[in-house]
């Protein structure tokens, strides 16, 4: 038996109660009450429940979108049930609200359930308009709620899941898990302030967790999940109630005084790993306001808005899906990924991010000015697709002949393919390039529309761990293209590939296999040119304006490398050819490893290190000059991102944020 509140009646005139039965058919009975009079039943419909061992429905919820009923059972799945057709739904909801008695009298009420009951076979029994089969696992759904026009669940599988309705079928955006351990997940509160708690059950503890300050507000014992209890709490005080042992137990905690003052929040609970600018939000009666994406050793990636004026970095939104350290982000460019990405409504990109454990997830964001809001910017993260090595594996066929690959394997740098013509593909697929730990380049392909994640291509040519992976697209003078990938290793050597070839074959196995394959060969490297003694940190490659491409490359050494290249085509894509025109290199150019570089200009460069030291060059005729150095307070710097902005006047100016040991923009 579950309660529901009817949509626009009050609490005290009304309620929905249903109730689950044999066969899996669930009754809706609408109950009514007055003042002084006996309650009356009616039934309103009839739903079936899919099958399942363990067939009863576990939570339910009335869509403010009016008819649509959404419930989550034992199984963990998630059903939608169209519920304005059922009969007397408007009369009875008009007659309750009014006031009016019920045509049966009040002696009559112990008849009315009876017959209630005995006519239910004239309602038809309605079947789901929308599935999803085991969402929350094996444990069950403990509850749905709407809010602001999203539909949130959760389940005894230790997340929460925020969803949307899309043509009356149930689309799931993203899942949030909450704070280690905490499993039993049993609702969630909206606050007026903004804030979500989340409700649940920690071993033996009942667990308030604020998801704004990401820390636990209450943590009371009480033996667990298995017995019935309550919680209320308002802005002075809160309430837990629960049964043990029989009794009835009460928990009172008055709000106490704060003995300490947070002065600077924290985006993360260990290193930031890497950063990627998203873009610029721009919002009446604010300055400009930078929208980051960071990834961290605690498993999390953050997406925050950095305002130039207040100097003040505040989270939009938090991706906990990665099981281990995010190592690497990738964004795919307005373009790449299918839209326009920058305009009058705000921002829109897919997001990759890779780490440890072989994992890659990708996200949809959606950044739009909300003035309202602290932040004054709104952030909508659709979660897309997400990729394990192990789960390819699980795939294979005959994998009890072969040698499993190392499961420890980690994701060091990702990029994304430029310039994947979508109308020359049957289907539009986007590629991603991610350099691996077990010494393999390897190319994954993206279809958003079904949310598929597939590895096409690899390749084992290095035979070490590989750091740095860079993609870039070449058009000849005849507007051929090529897409070409330049990688680097820690024995120092850098590696440019034609993919080309493997792109348009992967293509063609995908569409004709519908989206599985084997991973095709990606062969043999253009050019190998050993720009260091050691592994490579940083990579980045500039095309200039005569049609050449500047790669710049920063080691462990302290020394920086430059190479300019030329590309020449010839009539197929095995005719690519790569000739290094000149070489740069710059020995001890940073006392530390040099983690961050990025080439602004053909005579400029930019390079930052371990030593706390950004440090700007000019590009000469066969040297490499410095400019000027800048100090900077991040220590153990893990990576940087630059972007150049045209002010008022036509002046150009580069900026670029750093990250490790803290976020610092410069």
């Amino acid at each position: 038996l579950t309660w529901a509140p009817r949509p626009g009646l009050p609490p005290a005139t009304g309620a929905a109660l249903l109730a689950s039965g044999p066969d899996g058919e669930m009754l809706w009975l609408d109950v009514g009450h007055r003042p002084g009079q006996a309650p009356w039943v009616r039934l309103m419909g009839r739903y079936l429940l899919p099958p399942c061992k363990q067939r009863w429905h576990t939570c339910a919820a009335f869509l403010p979108q009016g008819g649509l009923l959404l419930c989550g059972d034992r199984r963990g799945s998630l059903l939608l049930f169209a519920c304005s057709s059922s009969s007397g739904w408007t009369a009875e909801s008009t007659d309750i609200a009014n006031g009016a008695t019920d045509p049966v009298s009040e002696d009559s009420s112990s008849e009315l359930e009876p017959s209630c009951l005995s006519h239910r076979e004239a309602l038809p029994l309605e079947t789901p308009l929308s599935l999803l089969f085991g969402l929350h696992g094996k444990m069950g759904v403990t509850s749905v709620a709407c809010h602001r026009g999203y539909i949130y669940s959760t389940g005894r599988d230790g997340v929460y899941r925020q969803l949307r309705l899309q043509d009356q079928q149930l689309e799931v955006l993203q899942k949030h898990r909450p704070c280690k351990g905490l499993q039993w997940i049993e609702e969630l509160r909206f606050t007026p302030n903004g804030d979500l708690l989340v409700l649940g059950f920690h071993a033996d503890n009942f667990v308030v967790w604020s998801s704004r300050t990401r820390e636990n507000l209450h943590c009371i014992p009480c033996g667990g999940g298995h017995r019935s209890w309550s919680y209320c709490s308002s802005s002075s005080t809160a309430v837990f109630a629960f049964i043990k042992s029989g009794d009835v137990m009460l928990y009172h905690r008055q709000a106490e005084p704060c003995e300490q003052q947070v002065l600077l929040a924290s985006l993360h609970g260990r290193e930031i790993t890497c950063v990627r600018r998203l873009g610029a939000v721009e919002v009446p009666g604010h300055a400009t306001l930078n929208v980051l994406v960071t990834g961290s050793e605690d498993t999390t990636a953050c997406v925050l808005v950095l305002s130039e004026r207040s100097r003040a970095a505040v989270p939009l939104a938090h991706l906990s899906d990665h099981i281990s350290s995010i190592r690497t982000l990738a964004l795919a460019s307005p373009t790449e990924a299918g839209d326009k990405g920058f305009g009058d409504k705000g921002l829109s990109a897919l997001l990759f991010s890779a780490g440890g454990r072989a994992q890659i997830e990708c996200y949809r964001l959606l950044c739009a000015q909300d003035p309202t809001s602290e932040s004054a910017v709104d952030c909508q993260v659709i979660h897309v697709a997400s990729h394990r090595l192990d789960e390819h594996w699980e795939r294979k066929k005959n994998r009890h002949k072969l040698v499993k690959m190392d499961p420890e394997t980690r994701y060091m740098s990702l990029s994304v393919v430029p310039g994947i013509s979508t109308k020359q593909l049957p289907t539009p697929w986007k590629f991603l390039a991610a350099a691996c730990s077990d010494g393999s380049v390897r190319v994954f392909g993206l279809l958003e529309v079904a949310r598929k994640l597939v590895l096409v291509a690899e390749s084992f040519h290095h035979q070490r761990c590989v750091l740095k992976v860079e993609a870039f697209l070449h058009t000849g003078a005849a507007g051929e293209r090529r897409h070409l990938l330049c990688s680097a290793a820690t024995d120092g050597s850098v590696a440019f590939w034609d993919i080309t070839g493997p792109l348009v074959d992967a293509v063609d196995a995908l569409h004709r296999a519908e989206g599985e394959m084997q991973p095709l060969a990606l062969g043999a490297p253009l050019l190998t040119v050993m720009a260091h003694s050691c592994g490579v940190n940083s990579l980045h490659i500039h095309k200039t304006p005569e049609g050449q491409y500047l790669v710049a490359s920063g080691s462990d050494d302290g020394s920086i490398h430059i190479c300019l290249l030329e590309v020449a085509l010839g009539g197929a894509a095995a005719a690519t050819c790569l000739q290094v025109l000149e070489r740069v290199s710059r020995p001890c150019a940073h006392a530390a490893h040099v983690t961050g570089i990025r080439v602004l200009r053909p005579d400029l460069l930019l390079s930052a290190s371990v030593d706390q030291r950004l440090t700007l060059w000019r590009r000469g005729p066969g040297v490499l000059d410095p400019l000027s150095t800048t100090f900077f307070n991040v220590p153990d710097l893990a990576e940087l991102d630059c972007w150049e902005v045209v002010e008022a006047g036509g002046q150009l100016r580069y900026y670029c944020v750093l990250c490790g040991q803290g976020l610092e923009m410069l």
